[in-house]
């Protein structure tokens, strides 16, 4: 399974939403991954729930989530 770490990106005040949306692009159908986030993306859920994905978030730490997504139709 494939793994994102926007974190970096969050921590430094940027934006991850277009290279998350260009690491989606490059899964392969029916590929699941992992988000790790310092927020839980609920935006970005419903963005992706539109693209097919259904995600379940879980806070991991202060500051720290990981989102599993996987496609809705497996």
């Amino acid at each position: 399974m494939k793994q994102l770490d926007v974190r970096p990106i969050l921590n430094n005040g940027g934006e991850p939403f277009d290279d998350i949306m260009k690491f989606v692009g490059e899964l392969q159908p029916g590929e699941s991954f992992e988000l790790l986030a310092t927020f839980r993306p609920d935006p970005l859920l419903q963005v992706l729930k539109a693209q097919g994905f259904k995600g379940e978030a879980r806070e991991r730490g202060a500051n720290f989530w990981s989102v599993m997504f996987t496609p809705a139709n497996t």
